[in-house]
């Protein structure tokens, strides 16, 4: 196989409307059509390391992925959204180099590249059964076969499947019901350190819970309910002073009325002699 790709030392890449790089041209083509050929850019070769970096413990093989590429440089940039690439011998996950992989699809059924789809299928399957306690197990035909039926929409419809999209769609792969943004482990919970982060929606709601505030807040309305009590013994005293206030004055008013009852009562006539 190396024999066959050794007379590939150049190729031209375009930018598409969809933002990803296509092959227009190649030093050899008699051996590669580059009609759909697509190409992995840096940023999506760094991603792609990062999506398999969580499939190590499950059998992810990296010679397998390295293998299933051919490496670029770029050498001259055209313009127009066009970019010459030199093929270079260095590693998609060690190079300081920003780097394009070229998939190795000469031999589509069982060459590299068909090699690493399977392989990548595989890790994926045996995770999420690890992780997540479906009712039946997944399988790899299964799997596969949910993949390439999407796949074979977009062909219907005239469409390339980019490169990058294939293997996002297997190392995204989630069976539907199920969320890719909420991978979780089956197992049981043991350390506090894997507690599930909460949502905004729960976060809200644990805010507004009285039960649970916190000591400031506790202390806040302690101080509050002892200014109150202050305030009501103040108010008590105030209120006691007005009382007295108010009996003198009856007092007052009692005695000036028992003056004016005397003052009212007929004077009794004094008896003249006779």
């Amino acid at each position: 196989m190396a024999k066959v790709i050794s007379t590939l030392d150049w190729c031209i890449v375009r930018l598409g409307e969809d933002h990803n790089w296509w092959v227009a041209e190649t030093s050899d083509p008699v051996r590669w059509d580059v009609d759909g050929l697509s190409i992995v850019d840096p940023r999506q070769i760094q991603h792609l390391i990062e999506l398999v970096d969580a499939q190590r413990d499950y059998g992810f093989d990296q010679d397998v992925f390295e293998s299933a590429f051919i490496p670029f440089r770029i050498e001259k940039d055209l313009g127009e959204g066009r970019v010459r690439l030199k093929r270079v011998k260095e590693s998609l996950f060690d190079s300081e180099d920003k780097l394009f992989g070229l998939p190795d699809i000469l031999d589509e059924e069982n060459g590299p590249y068909a090699d690493l789809l399977d392989h990548l299928t595989r890790c994926r399957v045996k995770m999420l059964n690890d992780l997540f306690k479906f009712e039946s197990k997944l399988s790899v035909d299964e799997v596969e076969d949910e993949i390439r039926e999407d796949q074979n929409s977009s062909f219907i419809q005239g469409q390339a499947v980019h490169t990058f999209d294939e293997l996002a769609a297997i190392l995204d792969y989630m069976p539907a019901g199920y969320d890719t943004d909420e991978e979780a482990p089956a197992k049981d919970i043991e350390d506090d350190d894997d507690l599930p982060e909460l949502d905004e929606a729960e976060e809200e709601k644990l805010k507004n819970d009285e039960s649970l505030k916190w000591d400031e807040d506790e202390e806040g309305a302690a101080a509050e309910g002892k200014e109150g009590e202050k305030k009501k013994a103040v108010k008590s005293d105030d209120e006691e002073e007005d009382e007295d206030e108010d009996e003198d004055e009856d007092d007052d008013d009692d005695d000036e009325d028992e003056d004016e009852d005397e003052d009212e009562k007929p004077k009794k006539k004094a008896k003249g002699k006779r």
